[in-house]
């Protein structure tokens, strides 16, 4: 069984909505109590506070009489939000994420519902302290015979309401084919595969680039705290919400079409937290979303039986001639075809480097091969070392 999510798009009645807004309100407000709480006991008395602490300051919180409201809503949101948060710290200690943030009002925010405070009845949701069910835009159908075990519901900064689901499903894996292919990613091509096909790069957030400036110019001129700023705003989130949405329905629809057609998958482990840090390119780096597209693959390719595999990041797959296996010492970004000095072989610089990802893949897959350069040339590009010190090492 594998737990997968289905999201939907509601709309709530007026009570609703105002109960929603207040769980909402009453779950960031235990959340940044506990975070200012935690941070407080560390800084003061070098003391760590868990879970089971926080907890207990919520029953007191719920005694004291300016915090009275927070009995007026579900109290399974607002433990799972310590949980959350609880989460968010083994995260940290673990390296896997920066130090938590506090909640804003102006991000939106969400509320996570277990098995104790909601109903699922004849294809209805009833969440706890609402008499009615939510107003679901069925866009798919749940898989028969499942329940969800946690609903989460969530309101964006565009003001945009959806319920995710969390059920437990038999996903049936997908015939096997002989297909393989080697995936590099890039820029001007969003793929670029080793059967030769190139898939361009929508660059979502340049087609809306000006539509987006335009509403944050005008937002920018509104008065703090009025009415008009806050209009401006919903703007400006709408606009983020356009780019995202296009950006996601991409993805989904090329990623599901690659893992249906093969069987194996190549990609590179690309570090894009350091590649990012080029400011001359971290714009279209973070448009393209290299990153939530190999998050994609991976689990998709998990879900249906393929095989993915992640070559070594230092592996030289565009210097590197998939001919005769040379290795030319540089090749700056703005070369995009190149001739072999040893084999005199002609390449497109991205479809050479998806053959050789998918030809190491192969080798990492089958025999466990370590496609790492050898130690002296990975020291010098990890830490750009001067070629005299090179000679020296020789």
């Amino acid at each position: 069984m594998t737990q997968r999510s289905f999201k939907y798009r509601f709309y709530p009645t007026p009570e609703q909505e105002t109960l929603l807004r207040q769980t909402m309100g009453c779950t960031r407000l235990v959340y940044n109590r506990a975070l200012a709480a935690r941070t407080q006991a560390w800084y003061e008395n070098q003391e760590r506070v868990g879970y089971p602490e926080t907890s207990t300051m919520l029953t007191n919180w719920k005694k004291q009489e300016d915090l009275q409201f927070l009995n007026d809503v579900s109290s399974v949101p607002l433990q799972q939000g310590l949980r959350h948060l609880q989460t968010a710290f083994s995260n940290f200690f673990a390296g896997r994420a920066k130090y938590p943030n506090f909640k804003k009002k102006h991000n939106g925010g969400n509320a996570e519902f277990t098995k104790a405070a909601f109903k699922f009845r004849d294809g209805q949701v009833f969440l706890a302290k609402s008499p009615e069910a939510l107003a679901i835009r069925w866009s798919r159908q749940l898989p028969q015979g499942v329940e969800p075990s946690t609903i989460t519901v969530k309101l964006s900064p565009s003001g945009r309401w959806t319920v995710s689901m969390l059920v437990d499903v038999e996903i049936k894996p997908l015939p096997e084919c002989t297909n393989q292919v080697g995936v590099d990613l890039g820029i001007t091509s969003l793929v670029a595969l080793s059967t030769g096909e190139k898939v361009a790069n929508p660059k979502g957030f340049k087609a809306k680039k000006a539509k987006l400036r335009k509403a944050q110019l005008a937002l920018s001129r509104k008065q703090k705290g009025s009415n008009n700023r806050h209009k401006s705003r919903l703007v400006v989130a709408k606009v983020h919400a356009q780019i995202s949405d296009a950006r996601n329905d991409f993805l989904h629809k090329l990623t599901t079409r690659l893992v249906q057609e093969n069987q194996l998958i190549a990609v590179e482990d690309l570090s894009v937290k350091n590649m990012v840090k080029n400011r001359k390119l971290a714009s279209s780096i973070s448009d393209a979303s290299w990153g939530e597209l190999v998050r994609q693959l991976e689990y998709k390719c998990d879900w249906y039986g393929r095989t993915f595999v992640k070559i070594d990041r230092w592996f030289p797959s565009s210097k590197r001639c998939g001919h005769c296996s040379h290795v030319v010492e540089k090749l700056p970004l703005n070369i995009r075809e190149w001739d072999c000095p040893k084999c005199s072989t002609h390449h497109d610089r991205d479809i050479n480097a998806s053959k050789n990802i998918l030809a190491a893949g192969l080798a990492v897959s089958v025999c466990g091969a370590n496609i790492r350069p050898d130690n002296l040339k990975v020291k010098g590009q990890l830490r750009k070392t001067p070629r005299a010190r090179l000679e020296r090492a020789r």
